[in-house]
């Protein structure tokens, strides 16, 4: 009697199990119907057990052909670079150098200098006593000065492309800023201009002191514009300042076209980029066509596009110089909208999405003491103290 019941029993139970396998295989075939295949996935022809049967490349230039010839071939998934072309289609694309070229020193000159450097510091004995005694200390104006000349321009590049100067002034353009912008707002370092740092309105309320180095004879055009600023058009920019023909470095001595209008980016926007920008003339520019009437404080009137300037005088001129700063409201700004521009300010409130809670979960595991209170009924949340 106890064999016949165990021998039923085996029996139901593989009976179940066989249905259960049926069951399962029947699904999973029926999803496989449903789902079409992804496609080859890559290197899925490598056979990675037996590597003896692997292609080895003997040189690296074979490799490296296999390589490109792998690359360009379509695949079915996408890539980083396909989204960001998607989003931007001048990703990528080649930029044109509207500056000035580049003349790089001889490497062999400068090895030699710094060779005859070494030299002449070896034989000095009072330089020999203060790095023994520690007290040697570096000139940080000749380090300055060295940097200038060999690396700022390059910096100044990098940073420019960082934030988005050459995008947005120049398209499809960039330039090397050789020639050094020196511009002051105040008398002190802190109201001083270089690569993206933060002015107040109120710092850049007048016209700053500008300088730079220049041959004599030499014709150059100044220009203050921000493409962060227009109200109407997200293209355009608002023009600040426009000097032109230049003698050597005496801005004062220029023909002012447009007067100095200190910053006035509008409550609630953020910072906005204040650029300048350095043109090299080759000879007297004829600004009869970019003469603004003088007061200007007509936004109309110094509606501006960088490229379109460039693009009427590009047989005349050349950039070689940019620095720039960034702004942000301060009540300075109410003033200029009321009493130089006579206009109302305008204020922009930036609508916040509401928070995003997941649905609830009626048993929360491993969740803080709090985890009810974002889901409590009424508008003011009070979070636990703890």
């Amino acid at each position: 009697m106890a064999l016949r019941t165990a021998c039923t029993s085996a029996l139901r139970a593989g009976t179940d199990l066989g249905v259960n396998n049926a069951r399962t295989f029947v699904t999973t075939a029926f999803l496989c119907r449903r789902r079409p295949p992804l496609g080859p996935m890559p290197n899925e022809h490598i056979n990675v057990r037996n590597q003896e049967k692997v292609d080895k490349y003997l040189s690296y230039t074979l490799y490296l052909k296999q390589a490109e010839e792998a690359k360009n071939k379509p695949a079915w998934w996408k890539t980083y670079r396909g989204y960001v072309e998607q989003d931007d289609p001048d990703h990528g694309a080649e930029q044109v150098d509207i500056g000035f070229p580049y003349c790089r020193p001889s490497r062999t000159k400068e090895v030699r200098e710094r060779s005859q450097v070494i030299k002449e510091n070896k034989k000095n004995v009072e330089l020999e006593k203060a790095m023994r005694l520690r007290t040697f200390k570096i000139p940080l104006d000749r380090v300055e000065e060295t940097w200038e000349k060999s690396s700022r321009p390059f910096h100044v590049k990098r940073l420019a492309e960082h934030y988005g100067v050459f995008r947005d002034l120049f398209p499809r353009a960039y330039f090397l800023p050789q020639v050094h912008l020196r511009i002051c707002y105040s008398q002190d370092s802190g109201g001083q201009v270089h690569c993206g740092n933060r002015l107040t309105p109120t710092e850049a309320s007048s016209a700053p002191q500008v300088s730079f180095d220049a041959e004599e004879g030499s014709l150059w055009t100044l220009l203050l514009t921000c493409p962060d600023e227009h109200l109407l058009d997200n293209e355009a920019e608002y023009i600040h300042w426009l000097v032109g023909n230049i003698p050597g470095g005496a801005v004062q001595s220029g023909e002012e076209l447009c007067h100095y209008l200190p910053p006035f980016p509008a409550r609630g926007t953020g910072f906005h980029r204040y650029i300048y920008v350095l043109f090299k003339q080759e000879g007297p520019v004829n600004f009869q066509e970019d003469v603004r009437p003088s007061p200007c404080h007509s936004l109309a009137d110094r509606t501006f596009k960088m490229v379109d300037f460039y693009r009427k005088h590009q047989d005349n001129m050349t950039p070689a110089g940019l620095a720039f700063f960034q702004c942000q409201w301060d009540e300075s700004v109410t003033n200029t909208f009321h009493n130089t521009l006579n206009m109302r300010e305008p204020v922009f409130e930036f609508i916040r999405p509401p928070v995003y809670h997941p649905p609830q979960v009626k048993f929360p595991h491993r969740q803080p003491l709090r985890y009810l209170d974002r889901y409590r009924d009424g508008k003011e949340h009070t979070y636990g103290i703890y």
